[in-house]
This record gives C-alpha cells, sequence and structure tokens, in this order.
C-alpha cells in the first residue's frame, strides 16, 4: 500500500466537530483532508427524513444549540442561524386533584409558581439561582475557547466562592435541596444534570454537576436555541465552509489505522471498493477517546455507558392536555418535562441501576416545528402537523444488552404512556402516518446509536464530561493526547460533548499554535 499524498492535517471523522477544525486550518493556508466513514457528513449532527414519502427533516440524533460560540460562527462566515423558543419549559403534574402545571418563560411566570405552590417563595429561589448559574455563566463560557485555565484560575475569574462549592466542589443535590422545597421544581433542575448521564443527584463523582455546568452555561446565558433548518443546516454550512477554505472532504472513506512517531503521520483508510494510505504532519480525530486508542493500537480507555432514549414523531396535530390551563403550542414550545419530579427521578435512577427499566420512564420533549416550521415541506405546514423530539433519561446501556429490540419496544410504550397520562387524548390518536401506512415515531437506544454513529457504549459525549480546566492528564488545550502530532477533535476532548464545535477549534488552534 503506497503512500498517495500528504497533508498539512488529516482529520478523522466529519462530524461537526471535525468540520470546523477543517475550516479553521483550510483558511489558516494548511492542506487539510477530512475522512468521513458515512456516506455524508455531519455525524450526530444531521438533518434527515426518516418517515418514507415524508417531506419533513428531522434533526435525527442532536437536536438543540447552546454551546457554539457566536466567535465559531463569525470567524468561519456560517450561514447559520438560531430561533429562541417562546417557553423555556412546561411541566404538567396533579395538584389538589387537578391537573395543573408549571409554564416556565415569559410574563405567565411568576403566577405560575404561585398556582403550583401556593405561594412566590419557590419562584424567588428559582430567580436567585438561575441568576447564581447566569454569573458563572458570563465568566466561564469565554473561557472554553481560550487554552485551557487552571483550576484555580478559573475559581479566581468566577470570583464567588460560594457558587464555586455549589457547582464544582458538591453535589448538585446538596444545592437543589438547599434552593428549593417543592418536589417538582427541584425535578426541573435537576434535568440539565442529567442528560446523556447517568447519576444520581448525590453521586460523589460530581459527573452530574459537570453535566449540569454545561448545560446552563451555554453563550454565557445558558439559553437553548433551535437550529433554523434543523441540525443539518449548521453541518452543512461548517461544510461549505471547510470546502471553499479548500479542505478536501472525502465520504464512504473509513480510517482503520494511524501510525506516528510524534513528528509525521501515516493514516489508511478504506472504500467501498480501494483502500489506501495518506501522510500527515498532524492527525485529528474527531471519533471517540476509544475509536482513536484502536486506531493507533494503544490500550482502551476503561468502558463508558450512555443512557438516553432518542424518539421522533411527527404529529397530524399537538394533542389536547389534561391541563386546560395552557395552550398545547406554548407547553411544547420549550422543554416538556415528564416523569421528572425530584422523587420519580430517583427512584428511576435506582431502577435502572439494579438492571430494570423505569417504571415511571423519565423523558423531556420539544416540538421544533413550532420554533422553526422551514423543517416541514408546504403542504404539511399549511395542514398543521408538527414534530416532537423526545429524549429519554435513566436508560442506561445496560437495559438493552440481553434483547435490544425487545427493551427498545417497552421502553416506548412506558415512555408513551406516561406522557398520555398528562394528555386529553392518546398520542397515538394524533401521530402521522408514512407512506406506507405506518405510525411516523422511530425511537434510538443507547445500543442503537453505537451501531450507527459509533458511540462507545452510546454515550452521546463519548464519555463523562471533563471539568473545563487543566489537570494533570489535560495538554494546553485539552486536545493533547500521548501522540504530540495526533490530537483529539471530537467530544472526548476536555470541554467536549454538545453541538460546539469547541474541541474543532481548540484542535486548530493547538496545530496554529495560537
Amino acid at each position: 500500500m503506497t503512500v498517495q499524498r500528504s497533508y498539512d492535517a488529516v482529520i478523522v471523522g466529519g462530524g461537526h466537530n471535525g468540520l470546523v477544525a477543517a475550516a479553521y486550518l483550510a483558511r489558516a493556508g494548511r492542506s487539510v483532508l477530512v475522512l468521513e466513514r458515512l456516506p455524508d457528513t455531519g455525524g450526530a449532527a444531521v438533518s434527515t427524513r426518516p418517515f418514507p414519502g415524508v417531506d419533513a427533516r428531522l434533526s435525527r440524533y442532536s437536536y438543540l444549540v447552546s454551546l457554539l460560540p457566536r466567535k465559531i460562527v463569525r470567524d468561519l462566515g456560517l450561514r447559520f442561524a438560531v430561533a429562541r423558543r417562546t417557553v423555556s419549559s412546561y411541566t404538567p403534574a396533579e395538584r389538589r386533584g387537578r391537573a395543573t402545571g408549571l409554564l416556565v418563560g415569559g410574563a405567565g411566570t411568576r403566577e405560575s409558581f404561585a398556582a403550583l405552590t401556593g405561594s412566590d417563595a419557590e419562584y424567588a429561589a428559582w430567580q436567585r439561582f438561575y441568576a447564581m448559574t447566569g454569573r458563572v455563566a458570563e465568566r466561564v463560557f469565554p473561557t472554553l475557547t481560550e487554552p485551557l485555565p487552571a483550576r484555580e484560575e478559573l475559581r479566581a475569574l468566577v470570583a464567588d466562592d460560594d457558587a464555586w462549592r455549589r457547582l464544582f466542589e458538591e453535589p448538585v443535590g446538596v444545592t437543589i435541596e438547599e434552593h428549593f422545597d417543592d418536589d417538582l421544581v427541584r425535578g426541573v433542575v435537576l434535568t440539565d444534570a442529567l442528560i446523556g448521564t447517568f447519576a444520581d443527584a448525590h453521586d460523589p463523582s460530581l459527573v452530574q454537576n459537570r453535566c449540569f455546568l454545561y448545560h446552563v452555561i451555554g453563550g454565557g446565558t445558558g439559553e437553548w436555541n433551535v437550529p433554523v433548518g434543523g441540525m443539518g443546516a449548521l453541518t452543512g454550512a461548517l461544510a461549505d465552509a471547510a470546502r471553499s477554505a479548500g479542505a478536501d472532504l472525502r465520504t464512504g472513506h473509513e480510517a482503520v489505522r494511524i501510525r506516528t512517531d510524534g513528528r509525521a503521520a501515516e493514516v489508511a483508510f478504506r472504500t467501498s471498493d480501494a483502500e489506501g494510505t495518506v501522510a500527515a504532519r498532524h492527525v485529528l480525530v474527531g471519533a471517540s477517546p476509544h475509536a482513536l486508542a484502536a486506531l493507533l493500537g494503544d490500550p482502551a480507555p476503561p468502558p463508558v455507558e450512555g443512557a438516553q432514549l432518542k424518539v421522533n414523531m411527527l404529529l397530524k396535530r399537538l394533542p389536547r392536555l389534561k391541563d386546560r390551563g395552557v395552550d398545547p403550542r406554548d407547553a411544547f414550545a420549550g422543554t416538556f418535562h415528564v416523569s421528572e419530579g425530584y422523587t420519580r427521578l430517583a427512584t428511576a435512577y435506582r431502577e435502572a441501576a439494579t438492571g430494570r427499566l423505569p417504571s415511571a420512564p423519565p423523558s423531556e420533549i420539544y416540538c421544533h416545528s413550532l420554533s422553526d416550521p422551514s423543517i416541514l415541506g408546504p403542504d404539511l405546514a399549511a395542514r398543521g402537523f408538527q414534530t416532537l423530539t423526545l429524549f429519554g433519561l435513566h436508560t442506561p446501556a445496560r437495559l438493552f444488552t440481553s434483547g435490544n429490540d425487545a427493551a427498545r419496544a417497552a421502553l416506548l410504550a412506558a415512555t408513551v404512556a406516561e406522557l398520555d397520562g398528562h394528555l386529553d387524548e392518546p398520542l397515538a390518536d394524533c401521530l402521522a402516518t408514512d407512506a406506507d401506512g405506518r405510525p411516523c415515531i422511530e425511537a434510538r437506544t443507547p445500543l442503537d446509536l453505537e451501531r450507527d454513529l459509533r458511540l462507545p457504549g452510546g454515550h452521546i459525549f463519548h464519555g463523562d464530561l471533563a471539568w473545563p480546566y487543566a489537570t494533570d492528564a489535560t495538554g494546553r488545550w485539552g486536545v493533547e493526547t500521548a501522540h504530540a502530532n495526533v490530537l483529539l477533535c471530537g467530544a472526548g476532548a476536555v470541554r467536549g460533548g454538545g453541538v460546539s464545535g469547541i474541541p474543532g477549534h481548540n484542535a486548530a488552534m493547538a496545530v496554529l499554535g495560537r
């Protein structure tokens, strides 16, 4: 096998982070080759038409944007926009024998808290708590595209010893319980610590704190926005930016081996009908640390485990709610929480930890098409069709290993039943059908994500999230590996996870010596 060509940088994986790195390096005048295994670039940040004969492009895997810095959008000249959600969240509940709920966002938030809890105390606590996280977000988020600060440097930048203790040093469950009394309100706050993370509120490892931190600092505000045109609009813009700068993007090219002496490297790849090798000064890997170890022939990192259910749906109409005090268009515009009270989340965690599917699976739902109807064909939009995206919590990969298909079906049925408990009509009555007459609903377990996207253990972050500061195991940018000219540019890097482009930016900066 002969070396076909030499590049300044070969990027393994054409997900959004790999495309960010490719665009930065190509714009800096470096020769860049991107090798992507799948037929298209984008990785988990793609839009697809999952239902045959139905003109609806859904963000199939990743679906909301918070951590993508505007700096990257500006630097790369991306034609990409986000839409703000009119409502932050709605959480249905039953109080005093009647259906009600907590609606957060807009002018009626205070009244909604008071109606749910009977006083203004929880609303005041909510305001204080998120004022605290907001101050931390303003200080921490800008550091994510700079060299890693030392721990004490970041602490000094936060400049709030109480906030540092609550978010960085003690389990987030402690501060939630100290701030809030209402079980439902506590649960709504805790969910940000559990997205793609299987942990208890009081886990001593603080993995839940790290997850919580990244969910409340995005953009310096913690706001989660809708990608206009779907997530594929972002990766399409990134691919265009990389190509226009001169990067060579090759899909259907699977990297199978990396050899390096720390100064020069060779990357072997295969296609459906050929094999080849390219040389590079630097290799940037957007795949997981587990995939990187396999490519290098290095020892594998410890196994990791994803813990989520992803469900995509297309509806003929939004379902009516038992809570007649809220419009479904408001309830589903933000994050619609199901079975996510604090006690229920703890119960679901304990059940899953012992190997059982949660009896009341917690999940959260949102409707992309309410904020951005462009993902629907004109006929569907005119007829009032809507999309729903559901993300289930506390469903670790271990629950599916003895029978993925059966466990997926059982979990989906139980999850829909929990939602139906808050609806005035069954969800099934609202589902659209595809060209073959089948309901427009699809579900993905951690094992499905491992199979389709090669996420280790189905973990959407490639592993547990890390604190955004330097440790003995990190390099200057948090992308370095044991090999001087091989860098991580994917979610497994320090400050990785989520749709952010940050690891791609930081790996490019490391190559450029900036």
